[in-house]
């Protein structure tokens, strides 16, 4: 047998929907590493929701691709697609197997069961998200604890999730944060098509879920004494209550312009925003907070751990607790306080330190796929 040290490491990614369609933060995830992996000589192989891919591809800048069938509803797609997908690479040739979200935690008896070494990103508090109740956040709860059995190396995304690990399982882990990638400018003119100047708003970015804290948000936003807009960018890809109600809120000083695809534009809506209002509560490290602080943006987040880790306990945001009247509060306190304001836009990329740099973030995997294969 060829010794692994001659030949490519094969890893094969598996729990997003695939490669190179870039929805969530798993998608730009695997992009961003997994181009950069592949760059560096490793074989990596994307599991890829079949439905989402009208072209299907076999290599996309040396990444290889396999279209994997799934159940198509919304609780039950990544489940299938990453059974069905662990089943296909428990006989390939694979070296080491990595697994996005918690909720594949059961299906890592599957590389033990075959001696592949495996690992297992678990991303936030899956359990605690008020879209899981009842059975589906005794599920999450299960399925992470299983996670820590089951799996070679759990990688927590921040220092505040190792440590809840920790607490919650007993269960140590690999910290290795997500990358972001600063941006200096952009197209100011991009945003005319939705009637916006720039500071004349303020930005969230995310999906119109109960988890974001968009609905209080709102909320709080509305009953302050701005006279800016609140541009919220993102929408749910099915049909949901929630995010109907939130849309159907009456006020002129909201905008609700739903998935921004372009990412041109994206970028402009981040640079010239007067804040960005960030409301996400149970995830690690956040993939929009990066792009924020990235993009130069002044940061009112709710207080967590997680967003207090990532804005150095205030360094680079300002905090509102989890009730309207405090954001009322920060959003009515920040209009009076413009200079302030530019001092936090013009020293957010400051914030995007080491741990969050793409370059380093693939160093640290590269060392743990290496070890995992006792080649580092």
């Amino acid at each position: 047998m060829k010794s692994k040290k001659n030949r490519p490491l094969r890893v094969a990614i598996i729990g997003t929907r695939g490669y190179p369609y870039v929805y969530s933060g798993y998608e730009t995830f695997v992009k961003e590493m997994g181009e950069r992996l592949a760059k560096r000589g490793f074989e990596i192989t994307v599991y890829c929701h079949r439905p989402l891919f009208a072209q299907r591809p076999k290599t996309v800048n040396g990444i290889r691709l396999v279209y994997v069938p799934c159940i198509e509803t919304k609780n039950l797609s990544q489940l299938t697609n990453s059974f069905l997908s662990m089943l296909h690479v428990c006989f390939s040739k694979t070296d080491v197997v990595f697994v996005a979200n918690s909720a594949n935690g059961p299906f890592g008896l599957l590389p033990r069961l075959v001696g592949k070494p495996s690992v297992i990103n678990v991303d936030g508090l899956e359990w605690l998200r008020p879209k899981w109740k009842g059975l589906g956040a005794t599920y999450f709860r299960i399925a992470s604890k299983l996670a820590t059995k089951f799996y070679d190396c759990v990688v927590t995304d921040s220092d505040e999730m190792q440590k809840i690990y920790l607490e919650e399982f007993n269960a140590p882990s690999t910290m290795i944060a997500y990358g972001g990638n600063p941006r200096e400018s952009s197209d100011s003119s991009l945003i005319a098509q939705w009637n916006l100047t720039p500071q004349s708003y303020y930005l969230i970015v995310g999906r119109l879920i109960p988890d974001n804290n968009s609905d209080l948000i709102v909320d709080g936003f509305l009953a302050s004494g701005t006279q800016r807009k609140l541009v919220i960018v993102g929408d749910v890809p099915y049909q949901d209550a929630f995010a109907q109600r939130m849309k159907n809120i009456a006020d002129d000083r909201l905008l609700f312009t739903g998935y921004v695809r372009d990412q041109e534009a994206l970028a402009a809506l981040y640079h010239n925003c007067y804040g960005y209002l960030h409301g996400h509560e149970y995830g690690g490290t956040n993939p929009a907070m990066l792009k924020a602080l990235g993009y130069g943006c002044a940061i009112l987040a709710l207080n967590t751990r997680f967003n207090q880790e990532m804005l150095q306990q205030g360094k680079y945001g300002w905090y509102f607790e989890k009730e309207a009247n405090s954001i009322r509060d920060l959003v009515n306190y920040a209009e009076t306080v413009p200079e302030q304001m530019k001092q936090l836009r013009e020293s957010s990329r400051d914030g995007l330190v080491q741990k969050y740099n793409w370059d380093f973030v693939t160093d640290e995997y590269e060392r743990l796929f290496k070890s995992l294969c006792s080649l580092g």
